[in-house]
């Protein structure tokens, strides 16, 4: 799929999760571009909390299956990239930022015409089990990983999942400009990243805090 400035929002609109594939491999030139597209993902503070590992082994890729609930296509893809997520140094934002890089590496896999499915792993044990198969270490755990592979036709008598979306008018609002002032006297201060307002910690900086 050739994608130019003109292309780029429909091709992106085009992308849909894929959950049965032929047994033909993804090469290493069709695999390089889409681990390229997670590595430059950004990240909160460019942390990259991240580590992807490719799974080609039929025995890893089955048990990986068996971790989530909705996981089987795992199995069935000639390989699997999970991603380890570090979510001592990433914080609250690593696993945003790792769907980030799920959702770029699916993006580039579709653009080379194969296809791709996340899937994910619950409760926290799974994902500690899930990194322990993929050779990782606490604090890394694996959340979420990716079936890579060339699409085939859903196997006969299988119902389709619907594909549509809802419109933008159930899904959007707009505050225009000028709808709302801000009252300071009243309306709450936000937290900072500690929980703490912020005219408390200016109060704190400034040695009037009680």
């Amino acid at each position: 799929m050739d994608v130019t400035p003109r292309s780029a929002v429909p091709a992106l609109l085009s992308l849909r999760a894929t959950r049965w594939f032929t047994q033909d491999p993804v090469t290493e030139d069709e695999l390089h571009p889409v681990l390229e597209a997670g590595r430059w993902t950004g990240s909160a503070r460019n942390r990259q909390p991240w580590r992807f590992v490719v799974v080609r082994d039929r025995t890893v890729r089955r048990q990986l299956a068996e971790l989530g609930s909705y996981a089987g296509h795992l199995a069935t893809a000639p390989l699997v990239i999970a991603l380890g997520v570090d979510e001592e140094a990433g914080g609250e934002d690593a696993q945003f930022d790792a769907g980030r890089a799920a959702q770029n590496m699916m993006l580039a896999a579709h653009f080379q015409g194969l296809g791709s499915c996340p899937a994910s792993f619950f409760p926290a044990a799974n994902a500690d089990r899930a990194g322990r198969l993929c050779a990782l270490t606490p604090p890394w755990r694996v959340r979420t990983a990716l079936s890579l592979g060339h699409p085939a036709p859903a196997p006969p008598g299988r119902s389709a999942i619907p594909t549509g979306r809802l419109p933008l008018a159930e899904l959007v609002t707009e505050i225009p400009d000028g709808a709302r002032t801000a009252h300071p006297a009243t309306d709450p201060e936000p937290d900072g990243p500690d929980g703490r307002g912020v005219r408390e910690k200016r109060n704190e900086a400034d040695g009037l805090s009680r």
